[in-house]
């Protein structure tokens, strides 16, 4: 018997929460049946209750059921009743996506019903070319996790993971533990002042405090799950998650090869290089240090008094001056400020409070103070009440001299003054300790044709090869086609989706945290630590199942190509955001499916449309959009097709119907993994059928990224700026197709632009190919 004559398609209707109320459900039926063609279907009063489920479980245990449409609420509600997983199944927005997106009158009843038969159309036909997605074959269990780095960050990650019963390998490059936080004299503290209390003139507020390192060091030092590497490095990083393969050197150039399941990167940071801060005058004097130098002068003195480098000589006056380099748009300067900067020159401030007296002047300059996290306006009063003088001042320049001259511009009295004091802290931003950035050469990509882009590679890669070219010290030594490492957010902070995944980078698998992935003090990146070390404890299992990690965790479906229809254009290898795609020895495209977050991004880039998943694919949506029927031109009824995000847009409508914010009768919405999978072929597709106008409602896009797959809304923007052609070709109005950004808190503004569109309709007319 054919694989096509064992497949029994059978569709489930639910009449709850309205449904029957609204609809013909007769006429539901009938349509899934006639039109859907469906082998089996059935209604039920509450579909996603026990027995409904039952109902479906039953048929598919005893009739043979191994497609399923559920015709229903939105597929992201009741995801948990509906979990089945033995057959291929897809939701129909019912509920929603109609009755309640549609004004409950008499004269909305046709146009309603006709958009829940049409979903039901749609459905249909998109179940007819889905496939059970089943695992790969390429994972197992590795119960692994490998920390890059030993400091604060990489310790806490380390402890959280063998605590939950992982194996943790910990590398750092240096002698020992500890990082920055092991050079501090004493932390910002962690708590606020007592509730109630902040205000009174005995508070307790909070103080600088012991920074626990050395306890932490020893915890980790005595955990038998983990294993530590001193002196270290990782020289080569191979394969995918659940399945890395991992070089850790020394120093000596041992060499030891570890299987790992995922990784941590925690590189933490370096200071901002005062050498290029030539008004502070760094290296005119001794005295002028920077705030790392400060812990070491707070340590050497041993409980004494802090005493100035240039001559041993108790300091009796100290100046701090704030972002020092920061916040500014000057070249080689930092163009963010690391926020934390005021909270350590408080503390620093109250270490001469301690160790010198209160006879020690203490000023700290700044533009704007900030004084976020726990202790935060209580950490600044301690400051006050302890003799810390804060003034809100430009400093122009520090003069070196027996007593160190700072010139400043005092905002507040507007006007120039000098002071003289022993000492001058610079407050330095922090530099993320990232590897190079795999993306940074290939701006060029931008813009360019298939072919230029090969060409623009293959240069690429053979001057990596050269040994005479520069090479930027890599950190993991990734093994990926795209580059040696993570990727970079725009002031070189190591790739994090913050708004959405923080932790997790462009990489499946390995995650960054703490300093590297954006400027943080200890206590958040303690916090930061243990959601990383969550996220590679959940991807080790989702790999071992061959589970999709974040945003469509639990999905298995993953890529697959026919090659006899490749044409080898790379287009799949370079826009894949996620490094998930090599080439083999025949330069045909190789997947490494434990990497692939299921974007889809590879098939929309595919120009020969030879890319699919077994549940998702060209042919999945193209049913979809051919199934609608599209009234004739005399009936007036436009079709809108709405290929919506289903991270932003498609929620964004759901919670619109929710809200009770209408919705255009005329929009067909089709959900799509990302507009990054969108392929030209379902544009052309509707406009031949007769659609009159296409919205494309992607995720918002930019260096703060938001777009869930990273650079899919982009990609998708840049290959639509080609439409304008094709809408030439067949002499059809550019305003025809339209790709907006859409936030999932844009629940006025998503039915808005679908209004916007048949009004631009009813303007210019209905599509000629209704003729």
């Amino acid at each position: 018997m054919s694989e096509v004559a064992e497949k029994k398609f059978a569709a489930y209707i639910c009449t709850g929460c309205g449904i029957g109320d609204r609809l013909d459900a007769s006429q539901l039926e009938q349509t899934a049946s006639r039109d859907g063609r469906m082998n089996v279907v059935k209604m039920h009063e509450m579909l996603c209750n026990k027995e409904g489920v039952q109902m479906i479980r039953d048929d598919i245990a005893n009739d043979g059921v191994t497609h399923a449409v559920i015709v229903a609420c939105s597929r992201r509600a009741k995801v948990e009743a509906f979990d089945i997983n033995d057959i291929a199944m897809t939701r129909c927005n019912i509920r929603e996506g109609v009755i309640w997106a549609r004004p409950d009158t008499d004269e909305a009843k046709e146009t309603t019903q006709e958009m829940a038969n049409d979903y039901i159309r749609m459905s249909c036909g998109e179940i007819k070319q889905m496939n059970k997605p089943s695992p790969s074959g390429q994972q197992g269990r590795n119960p692994n996790v490998l920390v890059v780095g030993g400091g604060i960050t990489g310790m806490t990650a380390a402890l959280e993971a063998a605590e939950a019963g992982y194996t943790v390998h910990l590398v750092e490059k240096t002698g020992a533990l500890g990082g920055h936080v092991a050079q501090l004299h004493k932390r910002i503290p962690f708590k606020a002042a007592p509730v109630g209390t902040p205000n009174s003139p005995d508070a307790n507020l909070p103080m600088p405090e012991d920074t626990g390192i050395a306890d932490m060091i020893a915890a980790v030092e005595g955990n038998d799950n983990i294993k530590v590497y001193l002196n270290s490095t990782i020289t080569k990083t191979s394969g995918a998650p659940g399945r890395f393969s991992v070089d850790i050197s020394t120093e000596s150039g041992d060499t030891s090869t570890e299987n790992i399941g995922s990784i941590v990167q925690a590189t933490g940071f370096k200071l901002y290089d005062p050498e290029n801060l030539p008004e502070f005058n760094y290296a005119g004097s001794p005295d002028i240090i920077t705030n790392l130098e400060m812990e070491a002068l707070a340590n050497a003195a041993d409980g004494g008094p802090i005493k100035r480098p240039s001559d041993g000589k108790e300091v009796t006056s100290v100046l701090f001056v704030q972002d020092a380099g920061q916040n500014s748009t000057d070249k080689d300067r930092l163009p963010y400020d690391s926020g934390i900067g005021d909270l350590v020159s408080i503390k620093q401030a109250l270490y001469f409070k301690h160790h010198n007296g209160d006879g020690c002047d203490t000023t700290i300059c700044f533009n704007n103070l900030r004084t976020p996290g726990a202790p935060g306006e209580d950490f600044y009063r301690s400051g006050q009440r302890n003799g810390v003088i804060f003034t809100k001042s430009d400093v122009k320049e520090v003069a070196p001299g027996d007593q160190l001259t700072v010139k400043m511009h005092d905002k507040i009295l507007d006007e120039d003054a000098e002071v003289k004091v022993d000492l001058v802290v610079l407050d330095l931003g922090m530099v993320p300790n990232s590897g190079p950035d795999p993306y940074a050469a290939n701006e060029a990509l931008e813009g360019m044709t298939d072919e230029e882009r090969a060409d623009e590679l293959e240069a690429q890669e053979a001057h990596a090869a050269d040994e005479t070219s520069v090479k930027v010290e890599s950190i993991l030594n990734l093994d990926y086609r795209q580059g040696t490492d993570l990727p970079h957010l725009k002031h070189g902070f190591t790739d994090s989706h913050f708004i959405c995944f923080p932790y997790e980078t462009r990489r499946t698998g390995i995650y960054a945290a703490g300093p590297v992935r954006r400027p943080m003090d200890i206590r958040q990146a303690m916090d930061d630590a243990t959601g990383a070390a969550m996220k590679a404890i959940q991807e080790i299992e989702n790999a071992a199942q061959g589970r999709a990690a974040h945003p469509r965790v639990g999905d298995l479906s993953y890529p697959s190509f026919r090659k006899e229809g490749c044409t080898q254009c790379k287009r799949c290898t370079v826009e894949c955001p996620f490094g998930a795609i090599d080439e083999d020895e025949e330069r045909y495209p190789q997947y490494n499916e434990s990497r692939c977050r299921r974007c889809g991004t590879c098939m929309g880039a595919c120009p020969v449309r030879v890319i699919s998943f077994e549940n998702y694919s060209v042919n999945t949506v193209g049913a979809q959009i051919k199934e609608c029927e599209i009234p004739e031109e005399w009936d007036e009824k436009p079709r809108i097709l709405v290929l919506a995000c289903e991270n932003d847009a498609y929620p964004a409508l759901d919670q619109a119907a929710i809200s009770g914010v209408e919705i255009s009768p005329w929009a067909r919405v089709i959900p799509v993994r990302c507009l990054g999978s969108t392929s030209l072929s379902w544009v052309t597709d509707a406009l031949n059928n007769g659609y009159d106008g296409i919205i494309m409602m992607g995720c918002k896009r930019g260096d703060e990224y938001q777009c869930h797959f990273v650079r899919g809304s982009a990609m998708a923007n840049e290959r639509m700026a080609k439409v304008g052609d094709t809408l030439e070709t067949l002499n059809l109005e550019p305003e025809r197709v339209v790709v907006e950004e859409v936030a999932i808190t844009d629940i006025d503004r998503a039915p808005q632009l679908i209004q916007d569109m048949a009004d631009t309709i009813e303007k210019i007319g209905l599509s000629p190919f209704k003729f």
